[in-house]
């Protein structure tokens, strides 16, 4: 197992189902796991997924992803229609815009929050101009839109290259992410790493408010 720990990021090399139970502290979990993305979806011919071998097994959804909803008083896990997961009212919706998209022209993500259901327009083909480096990356905005829905420390079981904890740093919050390939772990150090320093850079630059002119009138 690694541990790395940057700013108030706290990122684990190794099998969420191992990690989870030490944890602490965790007030939401927000995460996309592994789900129908093998030979059902015809996937897995690209260079991108060379990374991943077993990624085949997706067909199958990992079982343990059902007990998640009951980790964290919050959660939202995306692809939850593919889980025997209880009826909720929070559902969310990232509509893709693209349309005849391979693996469907928009994703669900279920919750256990008490909302309405709720949809994030991004256009997939946006994913090119974020450097796209895990073959199932979910946009940036996206995943900062459903950091923002919840309260707390953050946690991704299944980290894969970072968004989420991107999104967190983003957003001032506390995240803690794990993921069991290390290629994508590094790959995920990486980009937690810049997005903290991107948020200091610019809290420490931002020009400081002006004081205002007292009202000699009031």
């Amino acid at each position: 197992m690694r541990v790395e720990t940057i700013g108030d990021a706290t990122l684990y090399c190794a099998d969420c189902r191992d990690v989870l139970p030490t944890l602490i502290g965790v007030d939401a979990v927000v995460t996309d796991p592994p789900y129908g993305t093998g030979d059902l979806m015809h996937v897995g011919n690209s260079v991108k997924w060379k990374m991943v071998p077993d990624h085949k097994r997706w067909d199958v959804p990992e079982p343990f992803v059902v007990s998640l909803a009951s980790m964290a008083v919050q959660a939202i896990i995306w692809g939850g229609h593919h889980y025997a997961l209880p009826p909720m009212r929070g559902w969310l919706v990232w509509n893709k815009i693209v349309r005849n998209f391979s693996t469907g022209v928009c994703e669900l993500a279920w919750t256990n929050l008490n909302i309405p259901i709720d949809a994030f327009d991004f256009s997939h083909g946006q994913l090119v101009y974020e450097n796209k480096q895990h073959p199932t990356q979910k946009p940036i905005p996206l995943m900062t839109w459903c950091v923002g829905k919840t309260r707390g420390t953050v946690c991704d079981p299944f980290m894969g290259s970072g968004t989420t904890g991107v999104a967190c740093a983003r957003l001032g919050r506390k995240f803690i992410g794990i993921e069991i390939h290390e290629p994508y772990f590094d790959i995920a150090c990486r980009r937690v790493e810049q997005a903290q320093r991107q948020r200091d850079l610019f809290v420490h630059t931002a020009p400081e408010p002006k004081a205002e002119t007292p009202d000699m009138f009031a």
